[in-house]
């Protein structure tokens, strides 16, 4: 009779079992306790980007506060996963002996929210996330630290806008649009007044300036603006704003008709550089389908409806497809008032892309163009030019950008979109362009190089279905044909 052989395998199982469990609870409860975190996703959700820790060594002589409006303490997202990349970021920056990191409820605690909008510019929502440096404040807005993608894919935005925020507010000054002074100007403290407050509210600091009295544009310059002048630019201010172009500058021109003699020349020089210029005319609208309201709501043909242009695939830069997408909304009317037209120079420039923005629309009945060019101001020259533009297709908004120098300028012909006096809803659409195109021209976000964050997946493309079923089977059928022949190993050995 032969002797049965004793399997000891299954008790080396269990003890090794033991053995691991013996081994594992203890590290799992000092890790725990040490509150030590290791990352694995690969776009670093729960750690700081190495730029971001760059920039906190750089900045470490420097006191920052940073202030998260919740309701709240910081250590609930601990539980929600979706907020654990803020909770992280938070968590990490507050570490830092340099910076102190504050969570209230504005709704409870007003007068603490109102100390970090005193002006009430920016504004104030539970979410936000204000960024302090001394006298420099700048705001993470709630709806841009988790956004959407086109795709449906949410991502995290927050390390790279406060990072960003941190930058911009220990840098001792906020980004700074200086508008013109000198020429027959209205003032940002009266007529622009809501207009320069919309831009506060962006995060820029907004302040006029007489370039023949400082002699230099300021190195924290974001954007200079020329609007309204009734007289032209001097010869020392262009030499100024053309070296400043030539070096990245941008440049805001908006220039509503007026009646002067002569023309602007060095404007015109000006605008040359970015292959733009501007008609010496004054448009309206004689067909009454397309005429707007005034400011009396009456129908006026100094009020008119226009269309913006749509981007395309030939240019890099995008100004109009928001608005267009807010326009069938109903969100906004496509109107212009009280504007010249513009026009680009036809010279090959391979460095320079540019393009309208804002132009007028066709008679839906006779595909013509309806719109009145009346002379003014300019020479006789431009007057003969300006007649013969009536009836024609024109432009009413360009962009240009100097790829070479990283310039850039946008032109419109007109002030209204700004003037308190003037600004009406008839043309809303295109006062919104005009406050868009400055994050065009300088975005008040210094981009980090961090990026978003997103989870990761894994995909298999397959290509029909054919190919998708066939890898399905194998990875179905081979498991259980292996686990079927394990089984059958072990109980045809199980008394071996």
């Amino acid at each position: 009779m032969q002797k049965k052989k004793f399997n000891l395998s299954g008790i080396f199982a269990i003890i090794l079992s033991i053995l691991i469990l013996l081994i594992a609870i203890p590290i799992n409860l000092i890790f725990s306790y040490a509150d030590k975190i290791y990352d694995m996703t690969p776009a670093g959700k729960y750690t700081l980007n190495e730029k971001t820790v760059e920039l906190l060594d750089a900045t470490s002589d420097k006191q920052i506060e940073i202030y998260y409006l919740y309701e709240y303490n910081l250590a609930i997202f601990q539980s929600s996963p979706e907020f654990l990349p803020l909770y992280h970021t938070l968590d990490e920056l507050s570490k830092r002996d340099n910076i102190t990191l504050t969570t209230f409820n504005p709704n409870q605690e007003p007068d603490r929210a109102s100390a970090l909008d005193p002006s009430g510019i920016l504004g104030i929502s539970e979410g936000d996330i204000f960024v302090k440096c001394g006298d420099v404040i700048k705001k993470v807005g709630s709806e841009r630290i988790f956004q959407k993608t086109a795709d449906g894919v949410f991502e995290y935005a927050g390390e790279e806008l406060i990072a960003s925020a941190i930058k911009v507010c220990t840098s001792g000054s906020l980004p700074t649009v200086y508008f013109l002074t000198g020429h027959g100007e209205k003032s940002i403290n009266d007529s622009y007044e809501t207009y320069a407050t919309q831009l506060k509210a962006n995060n820029y600091d907004v302040q006029e300036i007489n370039l023949d009295e400082t002699g230099e544009i300021p190195s924290n310059t974001a954007i200079v603006y020329i609007v309204g002048l009734t007289k032209d630019i001097t010869d020392n201010e262009f030499n100024l704003l053309s070296n400043y172009a030539d070096h990245g500058g941008s440049i805001a021109v908006f220039a509503s008709p007026c009646d002067t003699k002569g023309r602007f020349n060095n404007l015109d020089e000006l605008l040359k550089k970015f292959q733009l210029g501007i008609d010496y005319n004054y448009v309206t609208e004689t067909n009454s389908v397309n005429q707007l309201q005034d400011r009396e709501a009456k129908q006026s043909d100094n009020y008119f409806r226009v269309q913006y242009t749509p981007a395309t695939e030939d240019f890099t830069e995008d100004l109009t497809t928001d608005i267009n997408y807010l326009i069938s909304q109903g969100d906004y009317i496509a109107g212009i008032s009280n504007t010249r037209s513009v026009y680009e120079y036809t010279i090959e420039n391979a460095y320079i892309e540019k393009s309208p923005i804002v132009q007028n629309i066709l008679d839906a009945t006779t595909s013509k163009y309806t719109t009145k060019s009346t002379p003014m101001g300019g020479d006789t020259f431009s007057s003969n030019e300006a007649e013969e533009l009536t009836g024609e297709a024109l432009y009413f908004g360009y962009y240009s950008y100097n790829k070479q120098t990283l310039g850039k300028l946008i032109l419109f012909g007109t002030t209204d979109v700004m003037d308190i006096d003037k600004v009406y809803p008839t043309i809303s659409g295109t006062q919104y362009l005009a406050i868009f195109s400055n994050t065009w021209l300088y975005d008040t976000d210094i981009e980090m190089g961090i990026g978003n964050k997103a989870n990761s997946y894994d995909t298999m493309h397959f290509a029909d279905a054919d190919e998708a079923q066939a890898v399905l089977r194998t990875f179905v059928i081979i498991p259980i044909v292996v686990a079927i022949i394990g089984v059958a190993v072990w109980l045809k050995r199980r008394y071996a």
